[in-house]
Parts: C-alpha cells; structure tokens; sequence
C-alpha cells in the first residue's frame, strides 16, 4: 500500500503562503532532510498554484541543484486542479474526484509527495487520506498571509519524531492519531 506525505513551511502564526521568509534559516540540516523526502518519492502531488511555480521554476534550477533538481523535473506529478488543460513537466491532471484519485494513488507501492499545496493538504486531511505529515515550523510570526490549516480544517494527530535545527526550525513528524 502507497503513503501520502505531505511537507509544508509554516511561521509561528500559521502562515504558509509565499515563504520567502524561509530563507535566512535554510540551512544544511534542511537541506539533508528535504533530500531525504525527495528521495523516499516516487511521485509529486500538487496543488493547480503549487504546480504551477514549480513547473516554472524547477527545469531552469536543475543545473545548480543536481541530482534534486534532475529528480523533481524527471518524476511523474498529479496535479489537482479545476482549470488547466495542458499539463507539461511530466504531470498527469487529476480533474473532478480528486478523493478518489488520491485512494487510487495510495492502493499501490508508491510513496507520494505533496510539497506546499495548502488547498489540497487540507482537502486531504478532511478525507483521511494524509498518511504522514512533515511540517517546519519556522521561528517567523509575519501577521499577515495565506494560513496552512483554513477554518474547518480538523485533524488529531500524533508526533512521531522532532528535532530543531541550529537556525531554531522545528521539524515535526506527525500521523493521524
């Protein structure tokens, strides 16, 4: 059976949206540990908005990132959305029953990925179908932005494994409980 994982940035104050206030903490402890998630993937998970930046920005990054960048242009995505029509970047849309598509997904051998992808990762949690969720919660309040959880959005859940980078990130690993 396949697992679902998802991996989000998040500040103090939940925020999720545009993290470039990431950026001063990125170190390589992060570094290491986002490799390891990339590299237990078989396939990406995506959000229309998270897709979208990525497909635009990940095939001209492949020089200066190696291995991680030939992975993420090479491996096969599902990408949830409602309004595009010409997937590129090795990507399979996933229209309508979004669910069900992802249950599809999580009944064979795969590990699937989702970075970023808000939306999606609360409509999943809603369906029960997150099977790990890997969330750095940065040292940041920022006040103002889109939130990781939205209203409704509820979940209990148990950590697995924690650990605080020397930049002060805390990387928790939680399951549904």
């Amino acid at each position: 059976m396949g697992k679902i994982v998802a991996v989000s940035y998040v500040t103090l104050d939940g925020v999720h949206e545009n993290p470039a206030w990431s950026g001063p903490y990125f170190n390589e402890e992060l570094s290491d540990w986002q490799a390891d998630n990339l590299r237990e993937a078989d396939v990406l998970l995506l959000g229309r908005k998270t897709y979208e930046g990525f497909r635009d920005s990940w095939p001209a990054m492949q020089a200066e990132t190696g291995w991680f960048g030939e992975k993420m242009n090479a491996m096969p995505k599902r990408v949830a959305t409602r309004t595009l029509t010409e997937p590129a970047w090795n990507a399979t849309f996933i229209e309508g029953d979004v669910a069900g598509a992802v249950r599809e997904l999580k009944a064979g051998p795969q590990q699937v990925l989702i970075n970023g992808s808000a939306e999606l990762i609360n409509y999943l949690t809603g369906h029960r179908l997150i099977d790990e969720y890997r969330i750095m919660v940065y040292p940041v309040v920022v006040g103002h932005g889109g939130k990781l959880w939205a209203d409704g959005t509820a979940a209990t859940l148990t950590l697995t494994s924690s650990f605080v980078t020397k930049t002060g990130v805390a990387v928790l690993t939680y399951v549904p409980a």
